[in-house]
């Protein structure tokens, strides 16, 4: 079935976290279903504003909606990353059932008021929000944060932002960093657990989650991360495959058998996850 974030949260409250990929082509979307079901898993299929704009949104939607609604877990829809308030509220019109307000990068007052506005826009439309406090350093859709410019979030900053906005979950920056695949991210411990212990119900969240390594992410499910970002890897595996079966493919190969691997490949990399979120 067709949900938001919140409600998959509650679905999988003390099961670990639940793995947020990232959409990158339509191909992709069947492969990346199959995998949830396999694991008998929710999923959320999220997506940036680029993507979006390249399949087109009812297209994406109404993709989403109807193997959601065939299949026998149960999917979100996310828009992640998003700094354009009125993209997001057309999002919600069309049917996306999670969105992310991306305010990081803005004084902390004036990504209240943004991300609220969002909310309050959602909520009356039964679509979860997602909001972000300190900043993820790596690379997203083009859009680069220096090592230096990364900021650990404060637990005192992120306890006002979620009371202030009523946000369904958080992002935070506690070492990792997107796009990051060559190096592993440290991880600081002692925040997550004073972030979890002071938010509460309110859902975290990990991005750049592929330089993080697998004990690692484990042991984020465990200690209460619920919703774990995976984009950069499924995008490399995608691309390192194609690499393979293009080059030997001639005007009268089907592509079909050029994107089927590719579509093999990340269906594996999604269940390789699950697994590793599941923590019972």
């Amino acid at each position: 079935m067709y949900k938001n974030i919140k409600e998959l949260f509650v679905e999988n409250e003390g099961k670990g976290a639940i793995g947020a990929f990232n959409l990158h082509c339509l191909e992709m979307l069947p492969a990346m279903v199959k995998a949830a079901e396999e694991m008998n898993s929710p999923m959320i299929i999220q997506t940036s504003a680029g993507t979006a704009e390249y399949i087109g949104l009812e297209l994406l939607i109404k993709s989403v909606k109807v193997l959601a609604e065939k299949s026998t877990v149960n999917i979100a829809l996310h828009m992640d990353h998003c700094k354009d308030i009125e993209l997001l509220k057309k999002c919600i019109d069309l049917g996306y059932s999670s969105v992310m307000y991306d305010g990081s990068a803005l004084p902390i007052e004036e990504n209240i008021k943004n991300t609220k506005e969002v909310v309050e826009y959602a909520h009356q439309r039964g679509v979860s929000v997602e909001g972000e406090v300190g900043t993820i350093g790596g690379a997203e859709e083009g859009v680069v944060v220096e090592k230096d410019a990364a900021m650990y979030t404060k637990p005192e900053d992120a306890l006002y932002f979620a009371k202030e906005t009523g946000v369904d979950a958080l992002a935070v920056s506690i070492g990792t960093t997107h796009g990051q695949y060559k190096s592993k991210a440290k991880i600081n411990y002692e925040l997550l657990t004073e972030l979890k212990s002071k938010l509460g119900t309110v859902g975290l969240v990990l991005h750049g989650g592929t330089g993080v390594s697998d004990a690692d992410v484990r042991r984020c499910a465990e200690e209460g991360m619920k919703k774990i970002n995976v984009g950069t890897e499924l995008n490399k595996t995608y691309i390192e495959i194609v690499n393979q079966t293009f080059p030997k493919a001639t005007p009268l190969t089907s592509l079909r058998k050029l994107l089927g691997p590719a579509n093999d490949g990340i269906k594996k990399v999604i269940i390789d996850k699950i697994r590793l979120f599941k923590i019972n």
